[in-house]
């Protein structure tokens, strides 16, 4: 639907407007690609988002704070976990969802946990990602995410990480927050769905748009052996330039799609482009630099190294598998 959809705009209406454009050449690649995927991201962006917002009507950060209260264990990070993948908590959100889980005496591991699946294993991005690489290895995807999350908890659980959380963090006391009953009706759960769409929508549609042009400039005009030279041939060497390369960047896991989408397709290995997109989505340098806002750089420098550590060996273990997959 979407390829006919930019067929139509791009070679047909475009074309009998201003000059033919061939599909085989490079800006007629670049233009269709662009316009597929800006149609396909957004319209599957807001239908999830609409839909998510009726179950997420309850997961409000005092709520997610309060259902946490006071659990720890493997139970305790499985629903850091989950709640991670299910609420749409961006990298903005992570100093007073921080600083709400400490003061709850939620253990510092459940809380990076959470803070490591949030931006992750985002469910929208999940769907659109599905779209481009298939619901297999999208499922694969989503199973990683969870366990690095899950097993990240108690691997920085051991080094007793609270001794470098800022200490003003430890002295605010924010009180119990007021948990109003929620009000399930269906006009109220629309409201909140359609008003999820504006603003999740409206934050990161310059992300989807800069995304997809990034992709579409790669799609139509790099050439696939320049990229093969680039990205090499799935070594571990390569995977660990891909984890470095996507640490100076930010976008959120629906921006980064049509670049990673772009590169598939071009050749470069699947895990190498799944560690570059986990790297700009959970180990970008303008993230660590508002977590390093509650805690200090040991914590910080910690929690970075893990997870490059587990990109990169995410990035090995899909490329090793891929001609299984």
């Amino acid at each position: 639907m979407f390829d006919a959809l930019a067929a139509l705009l791009i070679f047909d209406l475009a074309g009998s407007v201003f000059a033919n454009i061939a599909p085989a050449s490079p800006l007629g690649a670049a233009l269709h690609f662009f316009v597929m995927d800006v149609a396909k991201i957004l319209l599957l962006l807001t239908t999830v988002i609409y839909l998510m917002g009726w179950l997420r009507a309850l997961f409000t950060p005092e709520r997610v704070r309060a259902l946490m209260k006071g659990r720890s264990g493997p139970g305790a990070r499985l629903l850091a976990v989950g709640l991670g993948a299910v609420t749409p908590f961006c990298s903005c959100s992570s100093i007073p969802l921080f600083i709400g889980f400490v003061e709850a005496g939620i253990p510092l591991g459940v809380t990076l946990s959470f803070l490591i699946a949030s931006p992750m294993v985002d469910l929208a991005a999940m769907v659109v990602l599905s779209s481009v690489i298939g619901w297999q290895i999208t499922a694969i995807y989503v199973l990683t995410g969870i366990s690095v999350a899950f097993i990240g908890g108690y691997v920085l659980q051991a080094f007793k990480l609270e001794r470098w959380v800022e200490d003003y963090v430890w002295q605010i006391r924010m009180g119990e927050a007021q948990v109003d009953t929620a009000d399930t009706s269906l006009r109220a759960r629309h409201d909140y769905a359609w008003n999820e769409v504006r603003q999740i929508v409206g934050r990161i549609w310059k992300y989807v748009l800069i995304g997809v042009g990034v992709g579409a400039l790669i799609h139509g005009y790099v050439p696939e052996d320049f990229v093969a030279r680039i990205a090499g041939d799935g070594s571990v060497w390569s995977v660990i330039v891909a984890v470095l390369v996507g640490v100076p960047m930010y976008s959120d896991a629906v921006g980064i799609i049509p670049v990673a989408e772009a590169l598939l397709l071009k050749g470069v290995p699947i895990g190498t482009v799944l560690a570059f997109m986990m790297a700009v989505v959970a180990l970008s340098l303008p993230e660590m630099l508002i977590l390093r806002k509650v805690v200090k750089w040991p914590l910080l420098g910690i929690f970075a190294g893990y997870l490059a550590i587990a990109f990169v060996l995410v990035g090995v273990a899909f490329n090793a598998l891929r001609t299984v997959i």
